[in-house]
């Protein structure tokens, strides 16, 4: 198999485990966004940091360029801070639906990256993906309605967007950076992420053993591996391929909630499916 392939499977790593989001969360209790990611994020920083130790420059891989740094940690800690405003201030089917356009950015973005080159495959798949979230989430909230009153959570739902996209994008542009650096990014999110929580929030501790275990669950799985994954695969991996597939993520999601009881199965998940299974495939056969 070509390196890119593998990258790309191993990228494709993160979207199944992002699938688990929204069950751990909802495991993890009642515990505050910033407080959740600032515990979080601290285990997905430590399970980096051996890589870190046992790398051949040691901590001098530490000695990155600014923008290199200014990437990482912005990157993780304004898309989260963002999209938990966004979701405070918009109904969340709105909400998660306009945050929901980064893969189909990370498609149309990576055009304007050296040596890539973008297909109509690509792009009507990325809109087939696309379709199927909406169906997906307006099916859930009974549809959207769209209200002028929430036009400040829509425009940070909006920013979110472009914070992952530009985020995944730039990456690529500094693939040099070894991915062990995303352990110190998890701990220095970990920190604003606590200092905000300081600032905004009142601390609620976990009081279930089944809490505990879904928090570091977070920590080590969807708020943990999956960067260190998802960095090795937009640097190495098709980035397109690796766009349109992301929309995968909320359905897996909803298949996993159904699995676990959380949810019920519906015809607009099976249909949501469709779409992006299809959208995948326009996006896979246009790689070849």
């Amino acid at each position: 198999m070509k390196p890119p392939f593998v990258a790309t499977l191993i990228g494709f790593g993160a979207i199944l485990l992002w699938s688990s989001l929204a069950f751990m969360t909802a495991a993890s209790g009642t515990m505050p966004p910033f407080e959740l990611a600032a515990m979080t994020f601290f285990i997905g920083g430590l399970l980096g940091l051996p890589a870190v130790i046992r790398h051949p420059q040691g901590f001098s891989l530490l000695r990155q360029p600014a923008s290199v740094w200014a990437l990482g940690i912005g990157g993780l800690f304004f898309y989260h801070a963002v999209y938990f405003a966004a979701l405070r201030l918009a109904p969340p089917a709105e909400a998660g639906l306009i945050a929901y356009l980064w893969p189909l950015l990370i498609v149309l973005m990576s055009a304007f990256l050296p040596g890539e080159r973008l297909s109509a495959g690509h792009v009507l798949g990325a809109i087939a993906g696309f379709g199927g979230v909406a169906l997906l989430l307006g099916s859930k909230q009974g549809g959207f309605g769209f209200d002028g009153r929430y036009w400040q959570g829509y425009a940070l739902a909006f920013c979110c967007a472009f914070i992952w996209s530009g985020y995944s994008i730039l990456s690529r542009r500094f693939k040099e950076a070894p991915t062990e650096m995303v352990a110190v990014y998890c701990l220095a999110t970990s920190a604003l992420a606590f200092v905000a929580h300081r600032m905004f929030e009142t601390t609620v501790w976990p009081d279930q053993t089944g809490q505990w275990l879904a928090v570091t669950g977070l920590g080590l799985g969807p708020v943990g591996a999956a960067f260190y994954l998802w960095d090795r695969g937009v640097k190495r991996g098709d980035i397109k391929i690796l766009g349109v597939t992301s929309y995968a993520a909320p359905v897996l999601s909803t298949l996993f909630l159904v699995a676990t009881g959380y949810a019920e199965p519906t015809l607009s998940l099976a249909l949501a499916a469709f779409l992006i299974v299809a959208g995948a495939l326009l996006a896979t056969r246009a790689y070849r």
